[in-house]
């Protein structure tokens, strides 16, 4: 397995990702680092990379490349954005990059950084078609895409750095600030003539720093259970809410809002403002965070080269078998289970009549029911819970998510404790144990008819007759003891479904 280092110089901060690449088409990251470098801080003036800057980013990329060297990285891949596109010492500061630090730093175009963005975005999540927000420190990014492709983009030359220090001014509030910036970007806005044409169905999506320290926040004010950015929806109230409370304090104040990060609290006002005058000009209700953005692009770029002339077409099926590899599961027995599962699923409709959307958490489940085989066998299904609550799967959204790892953590036994399962009555209900306890019980059930993973049951027929089902098994050689252990779930499938279980 490779490992490669993604260095990303952005206007505000410079970040390190090392990544393990699996060889096959996944990958996983393995560590990062964040250093507030603020590069592109007063560039406007007369738009030089300013020495202090230089020095301070020069020092943050010494430690990057010395821990990827203590890593094993094989491989450096560093782009730099807006602040180094537009800096009039650009060549200077990348051959000083070069002689020091013995990184070469690729400068990436508008069109190229939007693209990545873009990638990050699409590859991980099941949005067929958005708009997607980045907000960077030197730049603002507007993508907008329909059936998996590109539609528009435009990237707007200020973001939270440059326009804090383009409004700074000692003599007029922190609200007043912000309100002209609003004034201000909502005239860049009715630039950019096909923002226009955007149908009004369209998902928003939020990427960037920005946005991640928005959702602490208001984590931390809903108390909200699930510690994943990634698919965390917002409403325009909720945001308002967090804006408000945001813009009227200064920055001393700033830094003691829980969530906020202290390195962020003087250009955070700027980047509500943005999102402020974007929601409002195109009338949006509400908005999706992505925890994927620009580094993920190349990741994918890099892992998948196809994703280069075309996006995933199953985001959720490509994260789960990243994951199944990741934690070393039984690959064999992961594909005969997830096979079982869905038969059943669709066999039994008639008695448990849950919609197709369902078939999606049990899928997840099944993919992952094995792999707190990683911690500990025994108990490993409560393992297999916690892990599933924290691998960060794509393609699902976090209801999803909390329902496979509870069903996942039933396909031994019935395993529902009222204390795990209140954790997240922010996100589930009463109504979803319901959901649970029939989907573990098919869960159970398949898992026991491949409980050898030689894959002996090869399909399943069910009859419902009466006050029985009939499951007629499939087989490709002697499979009493897969039948032996499907048939101890009989007594909690007849207290799940009112009916007798008969496996033939």
């Amino acid at each position: 397995m490779e490992k490669i280092g993604i260095i990303d110089l952005g206007s505000n901060s410079a970040r390190l990702v090392i990544v393990q690449m699996f060889g096959d088409g996944h990958f996983m990251v393995e560590n990062e680092l964040k250093e507030s470098v603020r590069l592109g801080q007063d560039m406007d003036r007369d738009g030089f990379l300013k020495p202090q800057r230089v020095a301070e980013t020069i020092k943050t990329l010494k430690m990057f490349k010395r821990l990827c060297d203590a890593s094993g990285v094989e491989q450096i891949v560093a782009v730099a954005t807006a602040a180094v596109r537009r800096a009039k010492n650009q060549r200077s500061f990348l051959d000083e990059i070069q002689a020091t630090c013995g990184i070469r730093v690729s400068v990436l175009s508008e069109e190229e950084e939007a693209t990545l963005v873009y990638r990050g975005v699409i590859n991980s999540m099941d949005i067929p078609k958005g708009i997607i927000l980045e907000i960077g420190g030197g730049s603002t990014k507007i993508i907008y895409y329909n059936r998996r492709s590109i539609l528009n983009y435009a990237t707007l030359a200020f973001g939270a750095v440059t326009l804090t220090d383009l409004f700074a001014d000692d003599g007029v509030s922190p609200e007043e600030q912000t309100a002209k910036i609003e004034e201000f970007f909502t005239e860049q806005f009715k630039k950019i003539e096909w923002l226009s044409e955007v149908d009004p169905d369209t998902q928003m999506i939020g990427v960037g720093g920005s946005f991640r320290n928005l959702y602490k926040i208001n984590r931390i004010v809903r108390k909200y259970s699930l510690d994943t950015v990634h698919n965390y929806t917002f409403t325009t109230e909720d945001f308002n809410a967090v804006y408000e409370m945001v813009r009227v304090l200064d920055v001393e104040k700033r830094k003691r809002i829980r969530g906020l990060s202290p390195e962020r609290a003087d250009i955070m006002p700027a980047a509500l403002a943005i999102i402020k005058a974007f929601t409002s000009y195109l009338q949006i209700e509400g908005f999706t965070l992505s925890g994927c953005g620009l580094r993920e692009g190349i990741m994918f770029n890099m892992a998948l080269p196809m994703t280069v002339e075309r996006p995933i077409s199953d985001v959720l099926s490509y994260s789960l078998s990243t994951l199944v590899k990741f934690y070393g599961c039984n690959e064999k027995h992961v594909e005969n289970v997830v096979h079982l599962s869905i038969q059943l699923f669709k066999q039994l409709r008639v008695l448990h009549k849950f919609p197709r959307v369902y078939l999606k958490v049990l899928k997840i489940a099944a993919s992952l029911h094995d792999c707190g085989l990683r911690m500990r066998y025994y108990n490993h299904q409560k393992h297999s819970r916690y892990m599933i609550l924290n691998s960060g799967i794509y393609g699902a959204s976090h209801r999803e998510i909390v329902l496979a790892a509870f069903v996942a953590g039933c396909h031994r036994k019935e395993d529902l404790s009222p204390a795990d399962w209140n954790k997240y009555r922010d996100i589930v209900t009463d109504e979803d144990l319901d959901i649970v306890r029939k989907l573990g019980v098919l869960l159970r059930i398949a898992e026991c008819l491949d409980t050898s993973g030689l894959g002996m049951v090869k399909g399943l027929n069910c009859d419902v007759l009466g006050d029985s089902v009939i499951m007629k098994t499939e087989l490709a050689g002697d499979a009493a003891l897969e039948l032996r252990q499907a048939s101890k779930a009989g007594p909690e499938f007849k207290r799940t479904f009112k009916k007798n279980l008969e496996i033939l």
